[in-house]
């Protein structure tokens, strides 16, 4: 008898263990999040974050709330990481209190494009070209852009995370066209 359950419980065991492993699919995929940011975040969390990053003497955080709701927010300020004194424009868009899209804009030459691309790589694994200078990492409903754009030497580049979850309602607080 107590052979016949060691039996069964070893037959069993890779059954059990295979069906409590995550999926491989959602296991490699990194968390979507740049410099400390990411979507789906609190409203309080992006701003006080914003707030500690940004630049000493620029215009502080600056949110406009949406004529027709206040549960639609636009926020704005310059940022520094101190990390590596990289500056970016901060923007975001809150929905309901979450943070729904992040933006980060700069501008600098080639070497610039090269560094982000290099530390995007690095934390978010091998992009998807989704269009002639614009990167793509997704994870379940959240997306990272990286995008560059460029006249002679010179270089502007954004880098953006959306949460789509968050951004289907915003049609909720828009009216419908006729």
């Amino acid at each position: 008898m107590r052979t016949a359950r060691l039996a069964l419980l070893a037959l069993l065991s890779p059954l059990a263990l295979t069906a409590q492993a995550s999926r491989p699919d959602t296991a490699r995929r990194p968390a979507i999040a740049f410099r400390g940011f990411a979507p789906g975040t609190s409203y309080r969390d992006f701003a006080d974050r914003a707030r500690a990053l940004s630049r000493p003497g620029a215009t502080p955080l600056a949110c406009n709330t949406s004529r027709k709701t206040a549960q639609l927010m636009e926020c704005g300020v310059l940022i520094r990481d101190p990390a590596d004194s990289a500056g970016f424009y901060l923007g975001a868009y809150v929905i309901e209190g979450r943070v729904a899209m992040i933006s980060f804009g700069d501008s600098g030459g080639t070497r610039l494009v090269e560094r982000v691309q290099r530390e995007l790589r690095a934390t978010m694994g091998p992009p998807h070209a989704a269009a002639r200078g614009t990167w793509q990492w997704k994870n379940g409903r959240r997306i990272l852009k990286l995008n560059w754009r460029g006249r002679g030497s010179a270089r502007w580049i954004y880098v953006q995370m959306e949460d789509g979850d968050l951004l289907a309602r915003i049609s909720h607080y828009t009216a419908a066209r006729r």
